[in-house]
């Protein structure tokens, strides 16, 4: 059974962390189209030259490398390069150093190619401008509206950044592939949580994507002093996000699952003073699930609950859907397969959702696609403590390599 070269993927992992580097507080800072950023991609493509791969960089900035016959459809493996601020060394950057390994061992072994394999990094991924841009790319699913009005936090707007980088935003929608030139695309990412750790298994089997919707809520009451408003007559914002909060609990026991999320991740209160009842919050509301018909539960329930808390302080209730992302199921076949090949190699693993957005998302609506996690020591990610134990690492690029193995045999999954 071949196997990948765990010191070969630390050694490569280990030499691309180098670059966005920062030694002030150990992260790595390649966020998408900066000058790292690009530097890694360079980097990437050297090394699939080094192993007879043909490279180049398509009009999203996608780094795509392949090998096998030219007329044939390819196997697609990969993830992203780029990073947040202040990221960790395995984010994205595993599924493709793990996916060089494996045309490493592919090479070695002479393997057959009964169709291509490709490599892929896809450019953009942790959303510096607000999307997946690769990975959208290559699905077809970014507008030149969007591209060209399109920013980062800073008001940096991509086509400005893409432009710095020698690269035409309007070549982006020229990136999207044929459905019918892949057979099969398979990622290995960190898991970014804590679930297999907690599991105590090596190996998750990604059956989907989590949907994701995003509100920007606000409750507006009445500003007041602190000292001489009575507590019966306020009309306090804050209680009423209080109140909420208390309430998402109740709302998943009744209308969500054991795979639903809400997550209330920011909060501005206004006038902001400690001495001034607050008249008015504005916070995030995002729901998670891997059912849409769940999702619409949920979101219809925190709208019931945000009416009847607002009522109750006697506050005004708003609320704008900044935005709502289906979920998508990983291809059964490809879950399958993944699953057999894990058992074959006597690994513990679980099947589990993924609430976390990842290429794949996108890369299976042109074609079959799967996700393979492994442990992220503490659930950390996104962190320059961001950890996973080298045996881990192998035992995923084995089932990785595993599978590509077995699609480039015959082609198919099944």
């Amino acid at each position: 059974m071949p196997t990948v070269s765990i010191d070969r993927i630390e050694n490569d992992l280990m030499t691309l962390a180098k670059i966005g580097f920062n030694e002030q507080d150990r992260g790595v800072y390649r966020q998408g189209f900066s000058d790292a950023d690009m530097e890694a991609r360079r980097w990437l493509m050297a090394r699939m030259e080094d192993v007879g791969m043909t490279a180049r960089l398509d009009g999203a900035g996608n780094v795509v490398g392949r090998i096998g016959p030219d007329d044939a459809p390819a196997v697609m493996i990969g993830s992203h390069l780029d990073s947040v601020p202040a990221g960790g060394i395995f984010d994205g950057t595993l599924g493709v150093i793990a996916g060089l390994e494996c045309v490493r061992v592919v090479q070695e072994e002479g393997l057959p190619l009964n169709c291509a394999i490709e490599l892929v990094a896809t450019s953009e991924e942790e959303g510096r401008f607000g999307g997946m841009l690769g990975a959208q790319a290559l699905a077809g699913c970014v507008t030149l509206d969007w591209l060209e009005s399109a920013k980062d936090s800073k008001g940096n707007s991509l086509k400005d950044a893409m432009a710095a980088q020698g690269l035409d935003h309007r070549a982006a929608l020229h990136a999207r592939r044929d459905p019918e030139s892949l057979k099969a695309y398979l990622e290995l990412h960190v898991e970014q949580g804590p679930v297999l750790e907690a599991e105590g298994k090596t190996i998750g089997v990604v059956e989907g994507i989590s949907g994701v919707f995003k509100w920007m809520v606000r409750l507006i009451g009445k500003a007041d002093h602190a000292g001489t408003a009575p507590m019966e007559l306020r009309s306090d914002a804050f209680q009423g996000l209080a109140d909420f909060a208390h309430e998402i609990k109740r709302i998943i026991e009744e209308d969500g699952t054991d795979k639903s999320r809400i997550t209330i991740g920011y909060v501005q209160l206004k006038p902001g003073f400690a001495h001034t009842v607050p008249g008015e919050v504005d916070f995030t509301i995002v729901g998670r699930d891997l059912d849409p018909e769940v999702m619409k539960a949920l979101a219809a329930s925190c709208r019931r609950v945000l009416s009847a808390i607002a009522r109750r302080h006697r506050l005004m209730f708003e609320y704008e859907q900044m935005s709502w992302l289906e979920p998508q199921a990983c291809t059964p076949a490809i879950v399958d397969l993944i699953d057999r090949k894990t058992k074959a190699r006597g690994y513990s693993h679980i099947k589990m959702p993924s609430g976390a957005g990842h290429d794949v998302q996108f890369l299976a609506r042109v074609t079959d696609a799967g996700l393979i996690f492994v442990p992220s020591v503490g659930g950390v990610s996104h962190a320059p403590d961001e950890w996973t134990h080298w045996g881990d690492v192998e035992k995923g690029a084995n089932v990785l390599l595993d599978c590509l193995i077995d699609l480039i045999s015959d082609g198919k999954a099944t």
